[in-house]
């Protein structure tokens, strides 16, 4: 498991690093990373975690909808949880 965390660390690098061309090819699309490389684009998640488990094992390949915000990889939680000592 720690493995593939790592793995899909490098996947998500990879997409920071080149975040601007990958705007210009792939913008508002759902992009597939695994091994440095982005495999194919989708109009959905939904499609392309399905079209891609057909080839790929889950876990080894990153989904990530490619936008120029930051906001598009990055997510806050809020929780009502109240700590008592």
């Amino acid at each position: 498991m720690e493995n593939q965390k790592l793995s899909l660390e490098k996947e998500f690098q990879y997409y920071i690093k080149n975040l601007d061309e990958l705007i210009k090819k792939y913008e508002d699309k759902y992009i597939v990373i695994k091994n440095g490389q982005v495999l194919n684009a989708y109009e959905t998640i939904d499609d392309a975690i399905i079209e891609t488990k057909k080839t790929e094992e889950l876990g080894t390949f990153l989904v990530q909808k490619c936008q120029a915000n930051e906001e598009s990889y990055t997510q806050s939680y809020h929780s009502r949880v109240h700590f008592v000592h």
